[in-house]
């Protein structure tokens, strides 16, 4: 089913899980709108959407901005006229321990990881509300059930600001519903530009020998579950967070 008049904001859509998961609306028929600060990927992601035959518009924008989120989701709803879906992807790792970490870095990833999806899901729930609803999905992290161990993202910070996610997706079902359904993922060891970095790189065929599914996931294995909850009718499920890591069973 193509839905051709929805809207979907992908933040941190350039590349990764969140390209992964703005191909995967639009081919659904849904037009998107890109926020990253990678202009040159946004733009590849944004021209291979077009080619799928939807619509996309773009924003440079620093997605902690909790000013620039307000404007920017009032200027898609402006071009569009509604805002039907909200995918919170982007984050940054943060690889410091508690005895190494500064303030300020505490604060960036909190800023980043956590504040960004309160930024964006305050001005889209108001819009979602007023067009008779909408669907919000939050990329938390497998980090924010384990506490991490041997990824590099898996410091304290980044699975702090990642727990809080969930207990944000929790609150705001029950606040937002039923109007809204929102949800979270957890991905484990997924695929990205990101993670070619010597921890999977250099051990994959060890760390996959954790994993049931015996490989690391993609993209494409993320996109589909958010495909799912962003689109599927009727649907039953709100409030939840998703692992989807292939049942890593040392996590």
């Amino acid at each position: 089913m193509r839905d051709h008049q929805k809207v979907a904001i992908v933040t941190g859509g350039a590349r990764g899980i969140g390209r992964g998961c703005a191909l995967r609306l639009a081919q659904s028929g849904c037009n998107i709108v890109l926020i990253d600060l990678l202009e040159p990927e946004m733009k590849s992601t944004s021209d291979e959407i077009r080619k799928l035959g939807s619509q996309c518009i773009t924003f440079s924008a620093d997605v902690a901005d909790h000013q620039v989120a307000a404007d920017v989701v009032r200027d898609v709803h402006t071009h569009f006229g509604r805002l039907d879906v909200l995918v919170n992807n982007a984050g940054k790792s943060m690889p410091v321990g508690i005895r190494e970490i500064t303030e300020d870095q505490w604060d960036q990833t909190i800023n980043i990881n956590l504040k960004s999806c309160f930024n964006w899901i305050q001005p889209s729930a108001e819009f979602m509300l007023s067009g008779g609803g909408g669907r919000i999905v939050s990329m938390s992290s497998l980090n924010a059930h384990s506490g991490g161990v041997t990824a590099a993202v898996s410091k304290f910070a980044y699975a702090a600001a990642k727990a809080g996610i969930i207990g944000m997706t929790r609150a705001l079902a029950k606040e937002l519903g039923p109007q809204i359904l929102i949800n979270a993922i957890c991905p484990g060891l997924i695929k990205t530009e990101v993670a070619k970095n010597p921890v999977i790189v250099n051990r994959e065929a060890e760390l996959i020998k954790g994993i049931a599914a015996k490989r690391v996931g993609t993209p494409k294995d993320v996109a589909e579950l958010v495909g799912f909850l962003c689109l599927s009718e009727p649907c039953f499920i709100t409030g939840q967070d998703f692992i989807i890591d292939g049942f890593q069973w040392n996590r």
